[in-house]
Parts: structure tokens; C-alpha cells; sequence
């Protein structure tokens, strides 16, 4: 159901659900004990004069935004109820949103996420979100990257205790004082936005993702010994 589609009820329903949801997050978030590796990355490319576009797995939302919490970031949520909600709970923690999925407002979103860049302002995306398949990187963010010449800063949140939320993506909601991991990789620059660059960027981004969890993992385990 597309944004336009939503009744009144269900945008109070929405608001709602992010106003019980926000105090428990922020209570969790306080207690995990991070642990985090290139952290430098971020400050290098800020030091630059350009903004970052996070990445990371749509699996690892929680821990990310609670990391990431009021530093003005966009990021894209989608076009109906669930985005709704989500967006409601990600602007108490301070980012902004862009409305738009794969399937539904992409290039509306890509173009808000175009101008806010161009703002100042940070963008993240979680490239194998809203629906799958998990694990496989989408082109969005490259595009972006490529459009904007403001780099890629893939990411990976590991907790060594947590609760599974979902099935396709294997959410993960960290337990009370759990470590948690994060493992912040080099900034990737994309250089146009021709299909070969943004393929071979994809397709990059995708392995580095995957080579970031497998460390963030190497981390927390040994955080939690």
C-alpha cells in the first residue's frame, strides 16, 4: 500500500507504534558496550568536504541506528504501513527519511537523496532492503554515489547476544549489555553511473559487505569472551 493510500487511522496507528517503541530502543541502546573498528573512515571522508552514504544490511537496522542517532542522516523507508511507523521512530532518533523503495518511489527517493547530499547532509541505505533477497546488494546506492561523487561507507553491526526477529534478513535486536561489533570499511568511490560502473560497484560493495560481517563477527566474539 502506497503512502497516498493510508488511511488517517493508520498513520495514528503508525505514530503510536513508534511512540511505545522509542523508549524501549533508547533504553536498550544505552546498555550495549561497543566495539568499534574504522571509525576513521567516516572522519576522513567528512575531513574532505563530502558527505558519507552508509551502507549496510537491512538485518542490522537496530544497532545501526542507535549508533548513528542524531547526525542528520536520510534514509530511505518505504511506501506504505511499515514504512510509516519505521519512519515515525527513525525521526525520534534523529534522521530524516526519503520515501521510496525498489518497487515503489525509487527514483523519487534517489532524487531526494540527491539534493540532501548536496545539502550536507548524510544518506544510508540498507541495499538489500525493503524485501529481499538478503545478502544481495541492490544498485541504489551506487547510483547515487556515482551521480553525486560523494562515497560509499559500507558497514557491519555484529551482536554476540541477541534476539532473531525476522526470517529473510535475520533481524537482529542486540540483548541487554550485549557487545556489539562494528566494523566501519574503506569509503568507496563510484565514478559514473553508466551500467558497467554500477554493476562492478554493486558487485564490490556486496563482497565488502560480506568480508565486513565476517570481521565484525572475528570481534564480538572475542568482546564477549
Amino acid at each position: 500500500m502506497e503512502d497516498s493510500a493510508l488511511t488517517s487511522g493508520q498513520r495514528r496507528k503508525a505514530r503510536l507504534i513508534a511512540t511505545a517503541a522509542w523508549p524501549l530502543v533508547a533504553a536498550l541502546g544505552r546498555t550495549i558496550r561497543w566495539r568499534v573498528e574504522g571509525a576513521s573512515h567516516v572522519d576522513d571522508v567528512l575531513k574532505s568536504g563530502r558527505q558519507p552514504i552508509y551502507v549496510c544490511w537491512h538485518g542490522r537496522i537496530f544497532a545501526g541506528m542507535y549508533y548513528f542517532r542524531d547526525r542528520g542522516i536520510v534514509v530511505i523507508t518505504s511506501r506504505n504501513f511499515d514504512g510509516e511507523w519505521i519512519a515515525a521512530l527513525l525521526g525520534r532518533f534523529g534522521f530524516g527519511t526519503a520515501r521510496g523503495s525498489t518497487s515503489r518511489g525509487a527514483t523519487r527517493a534517489l532524487v531526494q537523496l540527491r539534493h540532501d547530499l548536496n545539502q550536507g547532509r548524510p544518506a544510508a541505505f540498507t541495499v538489500d532492503g525493503p524485501r529481499g533477497p538478503a545478502r544481495v546488494a541492490q544498485a541504489g546506492a551506487i547510483w547515487l554515489a556515482g551521480a553525486t561523487g560523494h562515497p560509499i561507507v559500507p558497514l557491519h553491526p555484529e551482536a554476540a547476544r541477541f534476539w532473531e526477529a525476522s526470517s529473510w534478513d535475520r533481524t537482529q535486536i542486540p540483548k541487554p549489555f550485549s557487545p556489539v561489533a562494528l566494523v566501519i570499511g574503506e569509503p568507496i568511490v563510484v565514478s559514473d553511473t553508466s551500467e558497467a560502473t554500477v554493476e562492478a560497484g554493486r558487485v564490490t560493495l556486496e563482497r565488502t559487505l560480506v568480508a565486513l560481517e565476517q570481521r565484525a563477527r572475528v570481534l564480538v566474539s572475542g568482546a564477549d569472551s
